[in-house]
């Protein structure tokens, strides 16, 4: 029972601490104090607003959590519900709350919550220094913040890309509310890349990547190639091996010679006037000749000589 309740709040931490980073993705991305002419709400009033960006590429929901401009919420002595009332609640119901990948979302300041679920009662003077602030759903984290200067007319004041470091004042034309901040056209590659990692650990990971790659192909591809090599050297020497060859001539010699014993046996035992008994007798007498070394010493050669005897007498009178 008690590893069960240690798991369960391992996976409630756990799961605590998911929800923390997702909110972390949340940025206050852009912000404009003294609107003229820019965008107006859904009632034709334009009123100071404030843009939240979704830097992740997963979906989280910023209902409950809070933005203020009082300064006053920074103080760690206050009490959860001292530093609530300093702050304006993202109500619930509406599914624009619910950001996903690389979502904006933009909230009118100055207003009435009972008009709208994008309305919030933070205060904010046209014009003047803000400071704006982004707290999670339990009042005491703090997510995001940022310190406003004073802007003149329809002027923003931004992020130079979604969630990035650096902050900047944007012209009037420049002024990209609920949707991702503008770069401009005229940025080199180059620029581009020194304010999008800043300290280049991008490219150092991209480059040890290419190296690291072409070295794996290069130890691939060479050890394909001796296992070739080596496998095509043992089939050389396996060709040159002299008892192979031994071998195919002594079993052709011991072919040959048994063809010609039978061809012998055959032809003899065909011989008219001598009995199959005699023959034998014959080929055994020049069998031990050879073995006397008696008979002729040509190879693989059987000579057989007449030899007149007197044990064979008889036949010859009988011839007769």
């Amino acid at each position: 029972m008690k590893k069960i309740g240690i798991l369960l709040f391992a996976v409630l931490v756990n799961s605590m601490s998911v929800f923390g980073q997702g909110a972390r993705n949340i940025k206050i991305n852009e912000i404009m104090t003294n609107n003229i002419s820019s965008i107006q709400d859904e009632y034709g009033r334009r009123d100071v607003w404030v843009e939240l960006a979704n830097s992740s590429y997963s979906t989280y929901n910023v209902r409950g959590m809070f933005i203020t401009t009082d300064r006053r919420a920074l103080n760690k002595d206050l009490t959860v519900s001292q530093r609530k009332a300093l702050m304006s609640i993202v109500p619930n119901g509406d599914p624009r709350t619910n950001m996903s990948a690389r979502q904006h979302l933009v909230f009118f300041l100055n207003s009435n919550p009972t008009q709208g679920s994008l309305y919030i009662t933070a205060k904010a003077e046209s014009g003047k220094p803000l400071w704006v602030a982004l707290y999670d759903g339990n009042a005491i984290d703090i997510i995001d913040s940022v310190s406003v200067p004073a802007l003149a007319a329809n002027q923003s004041y931004a992020r130079a890309a979604d969630g990035a470091a650096k902050w900047q004042v944007k012209k009037p034309e420049m002024v990209t509310p609920g949707i991702s901040n503008y770069v401009e056209v005229g940025e080199s590659k180059v620029d581009k890349l020194k304010r999008e990692d800043p300290h280049g650990y991008g490219i150092a990971v991209l480059s040890m990547g290419i190296v690291f790659s072409c070295l794996a192909l290069l130890f691939v591809f060479f050890h394909l190639l001796g296992m070739f090599m080596s496998h095509k050297q043992t089939l050389k020497k396996a060709s040159k091996l002299q008892p192979i060859k031994v071998a195919v001539k002594t079993g052709e010699k011991l072919a040959e010679t048994g063809h010609k014993t039978k061809v012998i046996l055959k032809d003899g035992l065909q011989t008219g006037g001598i009995d199959k008994e005699v023959y034998i007798a014959v080929i055994s007498m020049a069998l031990k000749q050879y073995q006397d070394d008696v008979h002729d010493t040509e190879s693989n050669i059987i000579t057989i000589k007449p030899h007149h005897t007197l044990w064979n007498a008889h036949i010859e009178e009988n011839h007769m």
